[in-house]
């Protein structure tokens, strides 16, 4: 099932997709990082949103 564009937030609220706008835009705010950064921890830990607070949360 493709991803409904009317809905701004993320899909899946467990992955992070870096390839869909609204989702980095999401991401990007919830995280508090920017895209480049947010790139950056996808691409350490995977799309797990739990991994990514893990990360940011360890410094």
């Amino acid at each position: 099932m493709s991803d409904d564009l009317n809905n701004k937030g993320a899909q899946d609220r467990a992955r992070i997709n870096v390839n869909e706008p609204h989702e980095v835009a999401y991401w990007t705010h919830e995280l508090g990082v920017n895209k480049v950064r947010l790139e950056q921890l996808v691409k350490e830990v995977g799309t797990s949103a739990k991994a990514v607070r893990e990360r940011l949360a360890a410094g």
